[in-house]
């Protein structure tokens, strides 16, 4: 656990009763708790708590859900639980699709939901490490909690795809991606034939992150393959 004895909890959700409900019903387990009422605020809260796992709303008042968890997913390893008043099959599919560990309609029972936490905590106990909110290499730096890349200190400005594709590579560190691969995550598996989207943009992150776009050091091409991300 993350302090090794309590499981930290960090509850993003917007309505106050919800809210008073659950932190009603985790106290009675060795749980510590923090809650943000909006998706920004609860991006902060992972980033800074660190937490074993995340229970979420969809209905929040500055982000839909289901965004937010693709935006954690691009650093966050630990369990997603999805609490929401959407009881649509398809709503359902769409959050797990994002990332999410598990679906809870609202209205709900605490013991179940304390049963589905206690699940979600055994499956990932045996990642033990925090999660990891920053990655290096070169003279590159980006803060995957806050969205940011830089370098040499300075802010370099990526496309929502350009920086998609970067924190794919991220999470394959050091390993080959296939070009479908690289496709299905960033574009979506419509788009698993359409190679020269991965050419134009792997050819524009090389230019503003690598010394020598024409020689890159760390964006490398496995030919015939796909795309590596090689680290220190």
């Amino acid at each position: 656990m993350n302090d090794g004895l309590h499981a930290v909890v960090v509850v993003i959700e917007d309505d106050p009763q919800i809210r008073r409900f659950l932190r009603s019903g985790l106290s009675a387990e060795p749980f510590r708790i923090f809650e943000a009422t909006t998706g920004k605020d609860g991006l902060v809260e992972a980033a800074t708590r660190k937490p074993d796992l995340v229970i979420l709303d969809l209905g929040l008042p500055d982000v839909d859900g289901v965004d937010l968890v693709r935006r954690l997913r691009e650093w966050y390893e630990r369990p997603i639980i999805i609490l929401s008043a959407r009881s649509g099959e398809q709503e359902k599919i769409n959050a797990l699709d994002a990332g999410a560990d598990d679906y809870l309609t609202k209205p709900f029972g605490i013991g179940e939901l304390l049963a589905r936490i206690r699940v979600a905590l055994r499956r990932s106990a045996r990642d033990a490490g925090p999660a990891q909110t920053t990655f290096e290499f070169g003279d590159v730096q980006v803060d995957l909690a806050l969205r940011r890349v830089f370098r040499n200190g300075s802010q370099v400005h990526l496309t929502p795809n350009e920086y998609r594709l970067l924190t794919t590579l991220i999470r394959h560190a050091g390993k080959v991606c296939t070009h479908r691969q690289l496709l299905a995550e960033v574009w979506g598996p419509g788009h698993v034939e359409r190679g020269h989207y991965l050419r134009i943009y792997m050819g524009q992150l090389r230019h503003k992150l690598e010394s020598d776009p024409a020689k890159p050091r760390f964006l490398r091409t496995e030919v015939g393959v796909g795309y590596r991300l090689l680290v220190d």
